[in-house]
Formats: C-alpha cells, sequence, structure tokens
C-alpha cells in the first residue's frame, strides 16, 4: 500500500487538485457504476427531471473522488486536524441519556459525507472511546489498511461477526457502538424488508437485537457536508430504553426509526449518499 500512504502525507490542496482528475476518469473514462447510480437515482427521485438527475449524479461523482483521497488522507491526520474539520452537533443529548456517562449508546449511522472522518472527530471532540463495527474488505492490502486508520486514537474496530459477543463484554463504562447499518444482509441471513427511497431493502437484525437485549440507547449520526473538507456531524436520538419485550413479536421500531431518518438525511443532501452501493440488487422473492 504504497501509494496510498504516499498520498496520506500529501498537502490537502494537492489532495483535491488530483481529485479532479479522479472525478473525470470515474465518470467520463471508465463510467464507475454509472448505470447502477443512475437507476438507483431515478427509483430515490421518481418525480425529478432528467436534467436534476444527471446534476446530482455528477456532483456525486465529485463527491466521491474527493472522500476516496480523504479517507486515505486520514491516515496521517492530526487530532487536530480532525476536530478542526468536523464539527459535532446534539452531544448533549448524546450523552444525557448515557446516564452520565455510565452506560455505552449504540450510533447507527450510513454511507454519507465522510463517515470515516466522523469516527475520530468524535473522539476528539468528546474524548470517548469509539469502538466501530466494520466488515471486512475482501482486498487484504486495503482492508489491513483501513484498519490502521480506524484504529487510530485508540478506536478499537470489531468485525461484523464478533460484534454481539463483544458489546455484551463491555457493558460498563460510556462508549460508542458505530455501526453502518444500510449495508446489505449476506444472501440467506434473516433480515428485515422495509421500503427504502421506494423500493424494498433488507436489512440486518442485529443491531436492533443487541439494543434490545442490553437496553442501550440507539442514535442515528447525520454527516453533512459543509464545504470541501469540512463537515458536521449531528446526533439524533432514534430509540430510548426501556424497550418492551420483544421475544416472539415482529417489533422493529428501532430499524424503522433508522430508516426514516437515513431517508431524511439522504433527501437532505443526496449527492453525499454512496449511490454507487448496489442497496437493491436482491428481491425479496428470492429470499423467500
Amino acid at each position: 500500500m504504497f501509494f496510498a500512504k504516499f498520498i496520506s502525507r500529501i498537502p490537502f490542496k494537492v489532495i483535491y487538485i488530483i481529485s479532479y482528475f479522479l472525478y473525470l476518469f470515474m465518470f467520463y473514462l471508465s463510467k464507475y457504476r454509472t448505470g447502477t447510480v443512475h437507476k438507483n437515482l431515478r427509483q430515490a427521485f421518481p418525480e425529478k427531471s432528467e436534467k436534476y438527475i444527471s446534476y446530482v449524479a455528477r456532483q456525486f461523482y465529485r463527491h466521491l473522488s474527493d472522500l476516496s483521497l480523504e479517507v486515505i488522507k486520514a491516515h496521517k491526520m492530526s487530532a487536530e486536524e480532525f476536530k478542526e474539520r468536523c464539527s459535532i452537533l446534539g452531544a448533549d443529548a448524546l450523552e444525557a441519556v448515557s446516564k452520565g456517562r455510565s452506560k455505552p449508546v449504540i450510533v447507527l449511522t450510513i454511507h454519507q459525507g465522510n463517515w470515516e472522518w466522523m469516527l475520530h472527530a468524535v473522539s476528539q471532540h468528546l474524548g470517548v472511546p469509539i469502538d466501530p463495527v466494520y466488515k471486512p474488505l475482501h482486498h487484504k492490502g486495503w482492508d489491513q489498511f483501513i484498519h490502521e486508520i480506524r484504529s487510530r486514537f485508540n478506536s478499537r474496530p470489531i468485525p461484523m461477526k464478533q460484534a454481539g459477543r463483544d458489546i455484551l463484554k463491555r457493558k460498563n463504562g460510556f462508549r460508542l457502538f458505530v455501526m453502518l447499518a444500510d449495508q446489505t444482509p449476506v444472501e440467506g441471513e434473516r433480515s428485515y424488508w422495509v421500503s427504502y427511497l421506494n423500493k424494498e431493502a433488507p436489512f440486518y437484525l442485529g443491531a436492533e437485537k443487541i439494543a434490545y437485549l442490553t437496553q442501550y440507547p440507539v442514535f442515528f449520526a447525520q454527516c453533512r457536508r459543509l464545504k470541501r473538507g469540512y463537515y458536521e456531524l449531528e446526533f439524533k436520538e432514534l430509540a430510548v430504553p426501556p424497550y418492551e419485550n420483544t421475544k416472539g413479536k415482529n417489533n422493529h421500531q428501532i430499524i424503522d426509526a433508522y430508516v426514516k431518518a437515513a431517508e431524511a438525511a439522504i433527501y437532505e443532501q443526496p449527492e453525499t449518499f454512496l449511490w454507487s452501493h448496489r442497496r437493491w440488487k436482491r428481491s425479496r422473492k428470492r429470499d423467500q
């Protein structure tokens, strides 16, 4: 990963010059998943004109180019840079439900803005341990590189398969367990299907089950792009215990609240959402 580590040392001014050429390559030359992006945007915005869809698509690729290099840059960014470039809203509500920082909080977010920078921004602003739950990448080199980024400043990444057991072990003290909960469940795994951006999609049940079992509060983290290289993260309450006994019941209030918050965030700033993700590639009939 020599090239990535070299990029991480380049000043931001140069990073964004490179980003422009990366945008030209992805959008005009390689046409990286342009069909998927257009299909997803048309599905999410059926009432919008083709001109609007094309505009958002171009802006998305501009953001994706910046994001790709910003994530690499995070390998060498200082704690002060994360604090300067990422502001936090709603931290008071987060701390209030943790009962004076005496219990953990589950934070659910989506692939929007710069979710990698947000991890360390929250850690530096609040001085709190962050345990991000992640799905390992197929490429071992990139997986190791991203793991190094996420492990900075005493953060402790948890592989998704180990998340439930790990979270149950760490019941004492104030921690944030952060999950990108909009990922597609593994085929064959039990999931909850719900309308998401105008089409049914499956969602993992893990985060919801853990919340019910542990009685931890659940928040949504919305990441907004303020301007190039600067972001704002807002914490929004999704659910607070005590939760009712859900055993044997089809109660998915936390997932429903999460999907509602996710859609609102996407519609507020659509160009910063990861439209290239093949989120709707599976059908419900195929899973039955």
